[in-house]
């Protein structure tokens, strides 16, 4: 009798809810939880047929499901969970998950079914699926507000650089856009990448594919407008000389391994970053963040004009009086007539095609080595890749 009372009170109390079915598909008991769910009273579905509690489309999938408890044609169904949809009193439809487990009672078979609610389940889905649509509106708005920004740009530098009043203007116009990106976009910017972040955590282990891959979009997305951005915003500070050395002695070995590592990250299928040291020594004297930010634009050059399946070959030699950092890849090259203009802001080689980019990098780099007194130079040929080294004078102490 404890027995009976204990499991009566379990299943009274259960949050979910609870039929029992005999063969031939006839509710015996339900559940208060179940009741709440369907919107019954016990004695308007006990004795019922269990179609009662589907609507028209299942009525007949659920007696098809019935009649195979009867033999063995779809015994693996017994103790399963699948999605179902129900219909409550006042017709309202809603998904469910059921649980079917077959007892021997009595001499004979009872059929439980454990049904579990996915309304809300469901609709977090749904309200998942708006916020990531308005948030791929939201990136897709600020691209086109930046290309058109970043296309009059360009169009105005075209249309000034022919005078030194015109150079003023552009000069003027370019630090109105900075000042302009720098508030406008760059906040707008990071609130969409921790929104997309944050979208991926509270969706758990559950979260659908299809909504990883838009994350991924959005991400990529903010990604590569957040580089543009920092290209603009690094030329500004250039040109307004904000820029200072800070030069400090440090291994050049350890801190050029920590950057392939980081650089590794984000290099293409089955590129490979190849490092390796010259010199009895390792030890310079440079200003460590001006040196990893020439690195880093040179290495994610190489990657992004680099094919799958290559090596980027990243050295560094020490000689008694000289640093040599040298990038080497086999990607598409450089031609000709486009290396005179390379190092020019704005400037990008005409067999670039749709890979993105502003022409900034390595004007910017070539201005943080003439910071650290040295130099950029390179050499390149179409389909044979680019070699570009860093050279830096080093002091004896």
């Amino acid at each position: 009798m404890e027995n009976s009372a204990l499991l009566k009170a379990i299943i009274d109390n259960a949050i979910d809810g609870i039929i029992t079915i005999d063969d031939s598909g006839t509710i015996e008991t339900i559940n208060p939880s179940g009741c709440a769910l369907f919107e019954y009273e016990p004695g308007e579905v006990i004795g019922q047929n269990v179609s009662i509690l589907m609507p028209p489309p299942f009525q007949t999938l659920q007696d098809e499901s019935l009649n195979h408890f009867h033999g063995t044609v779809r015994n693996d169904i017994i103790g399963t969970n699948r999605e179902a949809i129900g219909v409550r009193k006042s017709g309202d439809i809603f998904p469910f998950r059921l649980g079917i487990s077959e007892v021997q009672l009595l001499g004979r078979k009872i059929h439980i079914g454990f049904i579990h609610d996915l309304s809300r389940e469901k609709q977090a889905e749904e309200k998942l699926k708006e916020h990531l649509l308005h948030l791929e509106e939201q990136v897709e708005k600020r691209t086109k507000l930046l290309k058109e920004t970043v296309s009059a740009l360009e169009y105005a530098k075209e249309k000034v650089s022919k005078s030194l009043e015109k150079e003023t203007e552009l000069g003027q116009l370019k630090s109105r856009f900075v000042s302009m990106a720098s508030h406008e976009f760059r906040t707008p910017l990071s609130s969409i990448q921790l929104s997309a972040i944050l979208i991926e955590k509270y969706a758990g282990e559950c979260i659908h594919p299809g909504i990883i891959k838009h994350i991924d979009k959005i991400k990529v997305s903010v990604s590569n407008l957040t580089g543009i951005l920092n290209d603009f915003l690094s030329l500004d500070r250039l040109e307004t000389g904000e820029f200072k050395t800070a030069p400090t002695r440090f291994d050049i070995v350890r801190f050029s391994e920590e950057v392939t590592e980081e650089m590794q990250l984000i290099a293409k299928q089955n590129q490979q970053i190849i490092y390796q040291h010259t010199g009895t020594s390792s030890m310079v004297s440079l200003d460590q963040a001006l040196l990893k930010n020439a690195i880093v634009n040179l290495v994610s050059n190489a990657i992004k004009y680099s094919g799958e399946n290559t090596f980027i070959e990243f050295n560094t030699e020490i000689t008694p009086s000289l640093l040599s950092v040298t990038i080497k890849d086999n990607g598409i090259g450089i031609p000709e007539h486009d290396q005179k203009h390379l190092f020019e802001a704005f400037f990008r080689a005409h067999n670039t095609g749709t890979i993105p980019g502003t022409g900034l990098g390595l004007h910017i780099v070539t201005r943080y080595a003439k910071l650290m007194e040295g130099h950029l130079k390179f050499t390149s040929k179409v389909n044979q890749g680019a070699s570009f080294t860093l050279s830096f004078p080093q002091k004896h102490e």
